[in-house]
């Protein structure tokens, strides 16, 4: 992976180059800056193996090319310093700012698409890591995450654990014993490629010990702490003198975060509302052919600290849909809401507008007037708010938004339960390059219906 997303990295600057000498053989010859350029293609590898551009694939299981942005935005941001200061001291023409940026934004943009299809074409390729859990308890919960998400590409191979310590019936086999257990045996024999060590009872000796043997088979090691339904993504590694301690969010986020979550939310509701006003009017004309009721459909929903405010989608149901719920809820696959696999209340254009994901166009006003967040928990009506208690009540410091982790992780696809613990990881693990993260995340998922009801 290593090695094809540095080859990745050269084509796509190479491309820039050959963009931008166009641009620069406008006034000089032509050629002259692709063949210098390409001398410090070394120089660039360099620069972006110090952002760490080569090593996440390999300590991450969840990491994507979204993940490399601000890295690669960071690594052509120096490199182009670089570069403009190489051709400074050349006895060639030098480079202009317009030049350096047309080289910048496009060597970007060809390593950004280039390292995702060598991401996309490798697990293809090569299929999905083999991983053996290690661990005393909760092994079924992690299993069933990873098989639910194949783009981590984690195939889950069985437990080792000790005699008598599982406390729940897993999915998976149990290969070996903690205390029995060859670990060069067990690779080999089920071809390991990944080690996760979750919930482990295991002291700090036979950890440590057990690490160097990761290590010397060549294994990728994942770590679950104890501590991870609490900690979330965003903690910090930090150190005392030699002794690791981990930093988490403050418990309120500041005013200056805030003001970035709103400014954000004002500048992209705005903009998109006037692009889609169209498509908008195209949608009221289609539901109103389709079927007889309103365009809108507005439903009361529980925002941020408890307050109510009016949720709006384009109406997908029959005009009477509220009052068949109850009936309907015998036959719901969850018991804490209302799910079914063939919803007999949608019309038939609201079918194509929940495939679509198009019904929930609506929900930029509400984010304009501040009601929602482009990116939040998501909005439930009151009595699914009255299932929420005790520390997960925090996933409402936040304003509900119109996507979040549970639209990107697979929307209905994800049980009650599971969907509050993601909202309050969330709140507590808020960062504005999350957010961002997250709503490009959001356009594949859309693209895909992947979980749409």
């Amino acid at each position: 992976m290593r090695r094809l997303l540095a080859l990745a990295d050269v084509t796509g600057i190479f491309l820039a180059l050959l963009v931008a000498d166009l641009v620069v053989s406008v006034r000089s010859e032509t050629g002259e800056f692709v063949l210098f350029g390409m001398l410090i293609l070394p120089v660039w590898l360099v620069i972006l193996k110090a952002y760490g551009l080569y090593e996440r694939d390999s300590k991450r299981v969840s990491h994507t090319t979204i993940d490399d942005l601000p890295w690669l935005f960071h690594a052509f941001l120096v490199g182009s310093l670089v570069m403009w200061a190489y051709f400074k001291v050349l006895p060639i023409r030098r480079l202009v700012l317009s030049e350096v940026v047309i080289f910048a934004g496009v060597g970007m943009l060809a390593v950004f698409l280039l390292r995702s299809l060598v991401r996309h074409l490798t697990i293809r390729a090569v299929g999905a890591e083999r991983v053996l859990i290690v661990g005393d308890r909760d092994t079924t919960n992690l299993a069933s995450k990873l098989r639910a998400h194949p783009e981590y590409a984690l195939e889950p191979v069985g437990v080792v654990s000790r005699p008598t310590s599982l406390q729940q019936p897993s999915t998976l086999p149990v290969v070996g014993r903690l205390e029995d257990a060859s670990l060069e045996e067990l690779v080999a024999r089920h071809r390991i490629d990944r080690i996760i060590l979750s919930h482990s009872e295991l002291g700090e000796e036979a950890l440590v010990e057990l690490l160097r043997h990761c290590r010397a088979l060549g294994l990728k090691v994942s770590v679950l702490p104890a501590l991870f339904d609490v900690l979330g993504p965003s903690v910090e590694v930090d150190d005392v003198e030699g002794v690791t301690v981990l930093g988490i969010n403050p418990p309120v986020l500041s005013r200056s975060s805030r003001f970035l979550k709103r400014a954000l939310d004002l500048t992209v509701s705005s903009v998109l509302l006037l692009l889609l006003a169209p498509v908008m009017a195209l949608i009221a004309i289609a539901i109103k052919l389709d079927s007889r009721g309103p365009v809108f459909f507005h439903q009361e929903r529980i925002g941020r600290r408890g307050r109510r405010f009016g949720l709006f989608k384009f109406r997908t149901m029959a005009r009477n849909a509220e009052s068949l719920t109850d009936e309907l809820f015998a036959d719901s696959q969850d018991p804490n809401w209302l799910k079914l696999e063939h919803d007999p209340r949608i019309t038939r254009i609201g079918r194509l507008l929940r495939l679509s994901s198009l019904d929930e166009l609506p929900q930029l006003w509400n984010v304009l007037r501040g009601d929602m967040s482009l990116v939040g928990p998501r909005p439930l009506v009151e009595s699914e708010d009255a299932l929420v208690g005790g520390w997960a009540r925090s996933r409402l410091d936040l304003t509900p938004g119109v996507t979040g982790l549970w639209q990107v992780l697979g929307r209905t696809d994800i049980p009650f339960e599971e969907m509050v613990k993601l909202d309050y990881l969330y709140v507590t693990n808020w960062s504005l390059w999350g957010d961002i993260r997250l709503i490009l995340r959001t356009f594949p998922v859309v693209l895909t219906r992947r979980g749409a009801n």
